[in-house]
């Protein structure tokens, strides 16, 4: 992968987390700097788990690969706040 190609990813990534942050269920308190790490992770995981099924590269724009990277984005954002959350202690 170029630099040019690892770039992209991250803005991508930092769009899905926003996105998946949106989809996910409920409030997250969560920072939002995890937020965009985990979009970035599940942009990653969202390409890999398309290609592992075949559908990643397709004529034009990659619909369900970008349906996917949300859907893992979401769950990842609803895991990151409940651990975030968790681990957190009010007095």
């Amino acid at each position: 992968m170029e630099i040019a190609g690892i770039i992209s990813a991250i803005i991508v990534g930092l769009i899905i987390g926003i996105l998946g942050r949106l989809v996910a269920p409920g409030k997250q308190g969560i920072p939002i700097w995890l937020t965009l790490i985990v979009g970035i992770i599940a942009a990653f995981i969202g390409t890999a788990i398309a290609r592992g099924l075949g559908y990643a590269d397709t004529k034009g724009f990659d619909w369900l690969e970008l349906i996917t990277q949300v859907v893992v984005a979401a769950i990842g954002v609803s895991l990151a706040a409940g651990l975030y959350g968790r681990r957190r202690v009010t007095h």
